[in-house]
């Protein structure tokens, strides 16, 4: 599979690449170049990626350029190199318009939750048990229904497959199954869906997609990112669970239950 950017490069010192295209074929198809020769000296053009060796497109480290070619062509030197990562920077300054660069935070590793559970906290659980049913009464849809269509629809769609694997790579697998392993340690299996929820609107926050694209939100009164009560609990090292009856507020290493109301109770808020 082709990286998020992927560009060809000719002797002749043209480069083509193009915004929502990773493919080398499909940018060969548009050019004059001939692919007929395996003879290193003989190669017109090189198929060319550039992506952070940690591939990790939220917090990425060194930019490294590769080439994409059983050989490596005799004239490519670090003038090619130069042109190359020009274009590069071009295509990144559009995707940092997508992306948000914030550091991945485990609330239950990284972040000291509240020693007393108080009225600001309640309000942000009953905020976001009042998203979290607004979702659901929209299209029977959930928060990940609605972050991975949103996502798709609005970034996929314009910086391909590897980058969205970063992401979910970087948030999804690294925090996301310790978080659930964590709640599931402390409460069982009946929370999964509100837990896996309130990872995939962590998730979410780290594009930037217009209010109107937001798939399923249509009820949530909210201007910005629609999931912000999550946000917030998750930045004081709260996550929220719900069996169906109960919610509640894990915290601290162990996930430890800090806080837990009922639906009925919590609406009396």
């Amino acid at each position: 599979m082709c990286k998020a950017f992927s560009c060809i490069i000719g002797k002749d010192k043209k480069i083509l690449w193009k915004w929502k295209v990773d493919s080398h074929d499909e940018l060969w198809k548009d050019s004059n170049y001939k692919d007929e020769t395996l003879d290193k000296s003989k190669m017109t053009f090189a198929r060319i990626e550039i992506y952070p060796d940690n591939n990790d497109w939220i917090q990425p480290d060194k930019f490294s350029i590769h080439i994409d070619e059983k050989i490596k062509p005799t004239w490519f030197d670090k003038e090619y190199e130069k042109i190359c990562f020009d274009a590069f920077e071009k295509w990144k300054a559009k995707l940092d318009r997508i992306l948000i660069h914030n550091k991945v935070m485990n609330p239950f590793k990284e972040i000291e939750p509240p020693k007393k559970i108080g009225i600001r906290q309640i309000k942000l659980l009953k905020e976001w048990a009042s998203v979290w049913d607004s979702v659901w009464a929209s299209v029977r849809a959930s928060v990940r229904d609605s972050v991975r269509d949103s996502v798709r629809d609005s970034v996929w769609d314009s910086v391909g497959d590897s980058v969205g694997d970063s992401v979910w790579a970087s948030v999804g697998d690294s925090v996301g199954d310790s978080v659930w392993a964590s709640v599931w340690d402390s409460v069982g299996d009946s929370v999964r869906a509100s837990v896996w929820d309130s990872v995939w609107a962590y998730i979410g926050s780290f594009f930037r997609i217009p209010r109107k694209d937001w798939k399923h939100t249509e009820k949530i009164k909210y201007t910005g990112y629609p999931f912000k009560p999550l946000i917030r609990l998750w930045e004081m090292g709260l996550v929220p669970s719900f069996d169906g009856t109960i919610w509640r507020l894990h915290g601290g290493k162990n996930a430890k239950i800090l806080f837990e109301i009922t639906k009925k109770e919590l609406n009396k808020e």
